[in-house]
């Protein structure tokens, strides 16, 4: 059976850090694209990231870019989405998919991913 299982959500103040990790299951990292996405309370779905498992590309959203950072343990099957300076409008629920497709998918709200995990909290108070 596939899984993703996120964790390291919390409530951090504004300008701090939270290092997200996505464990997955049941399946080779190798072959998908893991992305890290996020929704807030009324708001769709927005694509944060993502990494290739089979060149390890990476893709960041302009809210992310320079502030996240996408890594994979290949041998742990986890991805990690470190996030620095980050700002209340940061706070949403981030879930983890995985998928065949490549950025664009992400970059797209993630319709056409495969798997999802659950999701974990992250509120960052100003």
């Amino acid at each position: 059976e596939m899984q993703l299982v996120e964790s390291g959500g919390g409530l951090v103040q504004a300008g701090g850090s939270l290092r997200l990790s996505c464990l997955a299951s049941g399946f080779t990292f190798d072959d998908y694209t893991i992305g890290w996405f996020r929704q807030a309370p009324g708001k769709e779905r927005e694509g944060v990231s993502c990494i290739s498992g089979s060149d390890g590309s990476k893709y960041y959203a302009d809210s992310a870019q320079g502030r996240f950072t996408i890594s994979s343990d290949n041998a742990k099957n986890t991805v990690y989405l470190q996030m620095n300076s980050l700002k209340p409008e940061d706070t949403a629920v981030y879930y983890c998919a995985a998928g065949l497709g490549d950025f664009t998918v992400v970059a797209g709200g993630g319709y056409g991913m495969d798997y999802w995990g659950k999701g974990t909290l992250v509120t960052v108070s100003s």
